[in-house]
């Protein structure tokens, strides 16, 4: 027995020395400490020895395994500290690159354009209002003064769900909603910006889907003075202190009398160039003085009341103000394009 437990250790001891990793280290452990393993099966053994040889035995036994831990436990620690050691040298970080960038994202440029033109309105006493995309015929149309016959409708080839029902072509249906659920007594200063939708996408100044502010006020005495004073104000504000507007009389079924805005190029300062065919003027909004039928069909007396509306496209301004030739650009999430606003 005494021999047999010699052989155990001198066999473990050099299992152990020889072991290269972990995993080996406890096959080691298992096969001379474990349940089924040497110095087990001898334990189990010394019952068929004389009673008076036990205890000595039983001594022998604990101190080879008391040693056969010491040593698994030194080689683990060894082993533990070879493998941090390994990793250290192949998994270093290297503190001298630059640390990755994580890109912040920013506001689009029609996003940009359209909270200015907010400000600029808002400064005037203006607060926003916001109506439904999809719109009935009444409120896009009739409210209007655009009954179903009416031939100004051909201006604009509509995305129709049903027959009362469309894509709403412009903001001026807010502008309906809007003076029907107000008092008929008491002022209005609106601006209604939103997505509209016409078919309409035959070149790169056209989209079938693009983005308008419409504004209205109504009150006492207000004169087409009114009008050309607010729109002179917003568009200076918008492009620079000394830009001229020129209003050009035209036709819009909701508003008599009507008119076209012009500004100087703000490419060519009136000059003339390519952008503006060499007049030196850009067409940048409609406007006029709120038809009294519009007025009648809201509930306003166009005795007592009077008003002005305007309509410009978002994706215009943006367009003059970034020097944007290709109006699709603003939709088709081109990061490169993104990236320089």
């Amino acid at each position: 027995m005494e021999q047999q437990l010699s052989q155990i250790k001198q066999d473990a001891i050099a299992a152990i020395k020889a072991a290269t990793s972990l995993s080996e280290l406890s096959e080691q452990r298992v096969k001379y400490l474990g349940k089924k393993g040497s110095l087990t099966a001898i334990l189990r053994g010394m019952g068929k020895l004389a009673p008076e040889d036990r205890p000595r035995v039983g001594q022998l036994v604990n101190d080879v395994r008391k040693e056969l831990e010491t040593s698994l436990d030194d080689k683990q620690a060894a082993l533990k500290a070879n493998e941090l050691a390994n990793r250290l040298s192949t998994e270093k970080i290297d503190v001298t690159l630059p640390g990755r960038h994580h890109e912040i994202g920013h506001l689009h440029p029609l996003t940009l354009t359209l909270n200015k033109i907010k400000g600029i309105f808002k400064s005037m006493g203006y607060s926003i209002a916001e109506g439904p995309q999809i719109e009935t015929d009444y409120f896009n149309f009739e409210a209007l003064n655009l009954p179903k016959d009416h031939p100004a409708r051909d201006m604009q080839d509509s995305f129709y769900i049903t027959e009362d029902i469309l894509m709403r072509t412009q903001t001026s249906p807010v502008q309906a909603r809007t003076m029907q659920a107000h008092d008929p007594n008491s002022p209005i200063r609106i601006i209604a910006p939103g997505r509209v939708f016409r078919r309409d996408d035959y070149d790169a100044t056209h989209s079938p889907m693009f983005t308008q502010v419409e504004g209205l006020c109504i009150d006492k005495d207000i004169s087409f003075s009114d009008l050309k004073g607010t729109l002179t104000s917003a568009m200076r504000q918008l492009f620079s202190d000394d830009l001229e507007l020129r209003f050009r009389p035209s036709f819009f079924p909701f508003t008599e009398p009507s008119a076209e805005v012009d500004i100087t190029c703000v490419m060519c300062h009136g000059k003339g160039c390519r952008v503006c065919k060499g007049t030196g003027w850009l067409e940048i909004l409609g406007s006029g003085m709120v038809h009294p039928h519009v007025l009648e069909m809201s509930g306003y007396d166009p005795k007592k009341v009077s008003g002005f509306a305007f309509g410009l496209g978002v994706e215009r301004i943006a367009m003059l103000s970034y020097g944007i030739e290709d109006l699709r650009l603003f939709f088709d999430n081109d990061i490169r394009f993104l990236k320089q606003f």
